[in-house]
């Protein structure tokens, strides 16, 4: 059964789990870095589905006021 868990790796390699994890017995993992450490997952993935709305003269025209 695989599982995926949370955690942040530190610089020198030491990993801390975002949250505990219990198991029955020992066992083998892989792990995989994200290159976007702040940033989160759900942001990149709308991120193209959304400039298309944010891309619209309307929407510049909307915030203008800002700049």
């Amino acid at each position: 059964m695989l599982k995926a868990v949370e955690a942040t790796i530190e610089r020198n390699g030491e990993i801390h789990l975002i949250e505990p994890l219990h198991l029955a017995h020992s066992c083998r993992a892989i792990v995989t870095i994200m290159e976007a450490p702040d940033v989160p997952e759900t942001a990149l993935l709308s991120q193209q589905a959304l400039a298309h709305d944010w891309e619209r003269p309307e929407e510049d025209a909307a915030w203008s006021h800002l700049q």
